[in-house]
């Protein structure tokens, strides 16, 4: 799990003492995507464990092709018009940054295609991004990879 906040390595790993990090967890049970909002922006990430990109193939138009990672989407910028949240500069794992107000869609294409599209409010509607995860087996990919 990845998060630009200076306490990244306790949401990623556990409080000291404590443990219960997140990051483990979602790698070892094959989570897909991980959808978080409360930024005002929107970024969208390779697929990532452990501060490693695990693209599902070498084709960067198509990455998320059985990807060895889950992928993360931060997509907060549908709240209140607020003032919205600048970037600090990229890390390796960031595909895609919008700072400008909209929303997210979601479509269930089938039973193994996902395709994304973010939606711009600022710019009338249109689509600012776009992108599908393919996923053709239901086995972890770590566990495939055995």
């Amino acid at each position: 799990m990845i998060v630009h906040d200076t306490n990244q390595s306790y949401i990623r790993k556990g409080w000291p003492y404590v443990g219960l990090g997140l990051e483990d967890l979602f790698y070892k049970y094959g989570v897909d995507m991980e959808i978080w909002a409360h930024e005002h922006s929107y970024e969208r990430l390779w697929p990532v464990y452990n501060a490693t990109v695990h693209n599902g193939t070498m084709d960067m138009n198509n990455p998320y092709y059985n990807a060895g990672a889950p992928i993360h989407l931060i997509t907060g910028s549908a709240g209140c018009k607020e003032n919205l949240d600048n970037f600090r500069p990229p890390l390796p794992w960031s595909a895609k940054r919008i700072v400008e107000y909209g929303y997210t869609k979601l479509t269930i294409i089938n039973r193994t295609h996902l395709q994304i599209q973010q939606i711009s409010d600022d710019q009338n509607g249109e689509i600012v991004d776009s992108f599908s995860i393919i996923k053709t087996n239901d086995l972890p990919q770590w566990l495939i990879e055995k």
